[in-house]
């Protein structure tokens, strides 16, 4: 049987195909300057992660929302010229009916991103890019969480190169750096494997964990949280760093262990001040980092690449810590719970 584990380590060569692979060509994308990314649970995370990228490489606007909360009460803003639909699956409700919703109303390019080329989420859609990571049997997503940050990234260079707004030339060096990030994934595995065996005893007797990060890395933290309440099953989240600043930090206490996502940035120092403060006040405060060395609770991944793409990077400790800590404290990941939820709740089609 396939595990969560065998597919975050099929994440290096999958996301190098991707690369290899994509379509730099996709139809109707020329002058797009406002987008909204239409995504729920992990998806919505991996869309959270890579928007600094999107904005910034790609030169255009981007708001993410909750396709269930904006198909009941949401508007389109007119400055809107793409809707990118997100599901893995293709097959979820919300995201679906949200889409119909727009095409309904509106004349507006829509594309799905989604791992099933004849899933459902595709005939309501103008144009669909599969993910090209296969279909993940596994219902705790690793590999798809990584390939919709990446094609989403790729997606945006796409944007830009057809909007005339990038030439080849950075076209090429923004593709060069992505590889060369994603060539690091088995390195990050490795490094992390060691840290965790160093740490698996404190970390299985945590009763609370959360996760703070900043920037882009806000959706890491988010990821975090969804991975961790699906598979260790014990309270979890994610927040962004100064959110948790303003009141989250009053419920702090000695069970508690908090991951810092920290990158080279003008934010760093905040983190830091932040995470000596809270060293006295909870059981451990863990770094995962980009950097070359660090402390005896830092994974410092050595990692020479920019914080608009670090995403791709550092939540990947995050997963192998999700399967691990579930492994130890005896949770079978490979056994189905809730079986009916979806039937149920009529959450998928």
């Amino acid at each position: 049987m396939v595990s969560m584990l065998d597919y975050i380590y099929e994440e290096q060569v999958t996301l190098e195909k991707i690369i290899k692979e994509f379509d730099f060509n996709l139809p109707e994308l020329k002058d797009v300057t406002h987008c909204l990314i239409l995504a729920t649970g992990s998806s919505y995370n991996a869309s959270l992660a890579a928007k600094y990228y999107m904005e910034s490489t790609g030169d255009m606007y981007i708001d993410i929302q909750e396709p269930f909360d904006f198909l009941h009460y949401g508007k389109v803003d007119p400055k809107f010229d793409l809707v990118i639909a997100v599901s893995q699956s293709g097959k979820s409700t919300s995201t679906i009916h949200a889409v119909e919703k727009i095409t309904q109303f509106q004349k507006i390019k829509t594309i799905t991103l989604t791992s099933d080329s004849e899933s459902p989420i595709t005939k309501v859609a103008n144009h669909m890019l599969n993910l090209n990571m296969g279909m993940e049997k596994v219902g705790f997503v690793t590999k798809g969480y990584s390939a919709t940050v990446l094609n989403l990234m790729l997606l945006s260079l796409a944007i830009a190169s057809q909007s005339h707004r990038m030439d080849e030339k950075v076209l090429e060096k923004e593709k060069e750096n992505l590889c060369k990030a994603v060539y690091s994934i088995n390195k990050i595995i490795d490094k992390t494997a060691k840290f965790f065996e160093n740490k698996k005893a404190e970390l299985k007797e945590s009763n609370r964990f959360l996760a703070i990060g900043y920037g882009p890395n806000w959706g890491t933290a988010k990821e975090f949280e969804t991975k961790f309440t699906e598979t260790v099953r014990k309270p979890s989240q994610g927040f962004e760093l100064e959110a948790y600043m303003h009141g989250p930090y009053l419920e702090a206490n000695e069970t508690h262990s908090i991951f810092f996502v920290e990158t080279d940035s003008a934010i760093l120092s905040r983190s830091k001040a932040l995470r000596g403060y809270m060293e006295s006040h909870v059981k451990r405060c863990y770094v995962i980092s980009t950097q070359s060395a660090g402390g005896e609770d830092e994974l410092a991944l050595d990692l020479d690449v920019s914080e608009k793409i670090s995403p791709l990077l550092l939540v990947i400790p995050f997963q192998y810590f999700a399967y691990q800590i579930a492994t130890i404290q005896g949770i079978d990941l490979g056994q189905r719970i809730f079986d009916d939820f979806d039937q149920v709740l009529q959450s998928k089609i």
